[in-house]
């Protein structure tokens, strides 16, 4: 099995750079399934219902979240009944949506965890209680698992990473919308890496207008909101190949694909 990750959708020029690259990405690296990251699609702060449809409508067979999944209201009734679409799950209980789904592959089942960090992050349950409860309740129930895991600190993503070696097939981080150079299958075969970059204008900063970022830090309080950045479009991620037999990782390779060599007919991915 090979699954392609598709680093955070930013905004409206994510979401181009998804429709347009998608289908030729995963046929490139010969994916059999996408996972990808919806959480800042809806102008740079959450997810909304129409873009939910996008997404499947592009080609992505589920959905990871994080933080921001809350920030449009609209979503939320929507998480209960999409299975599909994740939230992290170590939010507390009473909280909408879920934290994992098990889809098929041909005849693989495949489970999706999504869970979020803690350190510089809201106070939220132990993610590392809460996967070992998970892949309890999932014992027999999948063939491959792979864990997005929402986290701000390099330190807390590898070492959660380590912590499921060998237990899952591939531990992929997100959220800060840089893409890392240290994707690597652990001694006992999960693959990982600690940033998957982000999908959008690689012009701006992480994935933000350049100009309006900077003057938030001039003028702290003052800054104007957010933009999503529209130039040099991107789609990043990675592609994990799993031994479905053993649901470990074969190898794990960063994907970078700029929508500009779309445009002009030269598609290659790096």
């Amino acid at each position: 099995m090979r699954i392609l990750f598709v680093a955070d959708v930013i905004g409206s020029p994510g979401r181009r750079a998804l429709k347009q690259l998608l289908r030729l990405v995963k046929a490139d690296v010969r994916a059999d399934v996408v996972v990808a990251n919806g959480e800042n699609s809806a102008g740079g702060f959450g997810i909304i219902p129409d873009g939910v449809a996008e997404f499947f409508e592009a080609g992505v067979d589920v959905i990871t979240t994080g933080n921001h999944v809350w920030d449009k209201k609209e979503i939320l009734p929507l998480l209960d009944k999409e299975p599909r679409l994740l939230r992290p799950a170590n939010y507390p209980p009473g909280n909408p949506g879920h934290g994992s789904v098990v889809i098929p592959v041909g005849q693989t089942r495949l489970a999706v965890l999504n869970l979020q960090g803690r350190t510089f992050m809201a106070a939220i349950d132990d993610p590392f209680r809460a996967v070992d409860a998970m892949l309890a309740e999932l014992k027999g129930q999948a063939d491959v698992i792979v864990v997005e895991f929402h986290a701000e600190a390099t330190s807390e993503k590898q070492a959660f990473a380590r912590y499921l070696d060998g237990r899952v097939a591939a531990v992929v981080g997100t959220h800060t919308h840089v893409q890392t150079a240290d994707e690597w299958v652990q001694p006992r075969g999960t693959a990982r890496i600690t940033d998957l970059g982000l999908t959008g204008g690689l012009d701006g900063i992480i994935g933000m207008k350049a100009d309006i970022s900077i003057e938030r830090q001039l003028k702290v309080a003052r800054g104007e909101r957010m933009q999503p950045a529209d130039g040099d479009l991107h789609l990043q991620g990675a592609v994990v190949d799993i031994d479905e037999t053993t649901g470990l990782a074969r190898s794990i390779e960063r994907v970078d694909v700029p929508y500009e060599r779309v445009l002009q007919g030269e598609f290659k991915r790096k």
